[in-house]
């Protein structure tokens, strides 16, 4: 989302534009709802690296 804040503006208008900024930050991702969800066996650097690897794998 785009808000521009022209030069000149009257505080009503400053206003509106931060309670439109201040709506879209109440909907946001709740990262702690899946804080601990995956169960994994091993060093979780090792298998970062593992995932990451098959991007520069070449299958040709």
């Amino acid at each position: 989302m785009v808000l521009v804040l022209k030069d000149g503006a009257n505080k009503r208008e400053i206003e509106a534009i931060e309670k439109k900024l201040s709506k879209g930050a109440s909907s946001g991702f709740n990262a702690k709802k899946y804080n601990g969800v995956l169960k994994i066996k091993g060093d979780a650097l090792e298998i970062q690296k593992q995932l990451r690897s098959e991007w520069e794998r070449d299958f040709s």
